[in-house]
């Protein structure tokens, strides 16, 4: 019974009209997804807003420590980022962000071993650095006044 009406269907003028018109739309759509860059319509951030938006986020959580105090936070990056072109993915490129070659944490708290154990803690996990890239030093007051 079902394998008549389902020859019925598949003879009927209406079925593959619609057959044909889906077929079209999706040769048309396929086309269309190869013309348009997607990797283009996302926001890229130049190395240097990176390094900016992550020496900002760093130094929010460096201050917020207990002890820390006024805080000056020097980034220096290992790369400037790069697109990287892929063979066997959905997506054409993939973006490598810079990585931090060295982090300099100026603090009025400084001087105190307990603060630069936190700081130091703070900043090497939250980078995925090692101790030996992070320096920690004591803010002088008299050039922070200066400043002011």
């Amino acid at each position: 019974m079902w394998k008549k009406k389902w020859n019925e269907l598949l003879r009927s003028k209406k079925f593959l009209r619609a057959a044909v018109i889906v077929g079209i739309a999706a040769i048309l759509l396929i086309m269309l997804t190869s013309w348009i860059d997607f990797g283009a319509l996302q926001k890229t951030q130049s190395a240097e807003e990176y390094a900016d938006a992550l020496r900002i986020q760093l130094h929010d959580i460096v201050s917020q420590i207990d002890g820390v105090g006024e805080v000056q936070v020097f980034l220096t990056m290992d790369n400037s980022g790069e697109n990287v072109y892929l063979n066997n993915s959905d997506t054409k490129t993939k973006s490598i962000e810079p990585t931090v070659r060295g982090v300099v944490i100026v603090c009025e708290g400084g001087d105190d071993p307990i603060v630069v154990s936190r700081v130091l803690g703070a900043v090497t996990r939250s980078l995925s650095v090692s101790s030996d890239k992070v320096y920690i030093t004591k803010l002088d007051s008299q050039i922070s006044a200066v400043a002011e």
